[in-house]
């Protein structure tokens, strides 16, 4: 299996800098995660990386090759959007695809065959895509990605749309293909999902990289600064904690409490004040930050809203 480098690519579409030098490598037996918000320049980044689109400057180099119609064969790309024909039957789509890619029908055929029963799917083969909801479109468009035995796999939110148990099985192929040390890049502005599935970042904000490496350096690198408080009773101690500024708070409920300890504020002061203030205390721990908080911290905490409020509204 070989490397994939992304070296200084820029891409600019008009007046408008899509990404800006942006460099970063993914090695065969680990998960790369791209991500951020919408907006980031993820999208533009992978089109450069398929040969769907070329950069303005910079290289992308695939196995030592600057990448072209050679490397699309020997990559996998779920695209966030469905590339699916609507009309088309699924075992008929799918063994289509996978001639594209340089199959024989019979092969193509087989693999199917392979996938679709893996994925409890066999009863779709004869079903026209536009019958099938939004989370088996997706199911079958992962077959379609993994058809071809693909030794580079570029998943763009590949979760989108599944339930809980779908998107466990479809973790599980995802880890699966890491262990054969295929290179897999994995795109997501859900920070909780890379974090979960990744070995490497690379966190892109406004076309640029603003924090990459190895994900247990990178959260090393911020400290243990998080504290996740679980209890029972009144939760009004935790606004007298912001209200001092020793903490920031990052998600709340009404029996939990995820903080960040401000520079210079004494963590047992916080645990003091919540003893205190709640009926019982279950768990107090200080722990590394997720990565959502890194984010916040790398871009600071306006630029970090308003992004996060254009992932969510598509204003970018």
């Amino acid at each position: 299996m070989a490397h994939l480098d992304v070296s200084n690519v820029t891409k600019r579409y008009g007046d408008t800098v899509a990404v800006n030098d942006v460099s970063f490598s993914a090695k065969p037996g680990r998960i790369l995660g791209l991500l951020g918000p919408n907006g980031a320049g993820k999208t533009s980044t992978i089109r450069m990386i398929t040969y769907i689109a070329v950069p303005d400057a910079g290289t992308v180099r695939y196995d030592g090759r600057t990448v072209g119609p050679w490397s699309q064969q020997r990559m996998g790309y779920l695209p966030e959007e469905s590339g699916l024909y609507k009309r088309l039957r699924v075992k008929e789509q799918l063994v289509y695809l996978g001639t594209l890619k340089g199959l024989s029908e019979a092969k193509a055929a087989e693999r199917a065959d392979y996938w679709l029963d893996r994925f409890g799917a066999t009863d779709w083969a004869d079903l026209k895509t536009e019958e099938l909801s939004k989370g088996m479109q997706q199911k079958v468009q992962f077959i379609a990605t993994l058809l071809h035995d693909p030794s580079l796999l570029i998943f763009d939110e590949p979760f989108s749309g599944l339930d809980p148990i779908n998107a466990e099985l479809l973790r599980d192929i995802i880890l699966e293909l890491r262990r054969e040390d295929r290179t897999i890049l994995f795109a997501s502005h859900r920070m909780e999902q890379v974090e979960q599935l990744c070995d490497d970042i690379c966190l892109m904000a406004n076309g640029e990289v603003v924090l990459d490496g190895a994900l247990r350096d990178v959260k090393q690198r911020f400290g243990k600064n998080t504290l996740i408080l679980e209890f029972d009773g009144p939760d009004t101690f935790i606004d007298e904690l912001a209200g001092t500024g020793r903490v920031r708070v990052n998600t709340r409920s009404a029996h939990r409490a995820e903080l960040t300890l401000a520079d210079g504020a004494d963590a047992r002061s916080v645990l003091d004040l919540a003893l205190d203030r709640t009926d019982e205390l279950y768990r107090y721990e200080r722990v590394e930050p997720p990565l959502n908080e890194i984010f916040v911290d790398t871009v600071g905490e306006a630029e970090a809203r308003r992004m996060q409020h254009e992932s969510v509204t598509g204003t970018a």
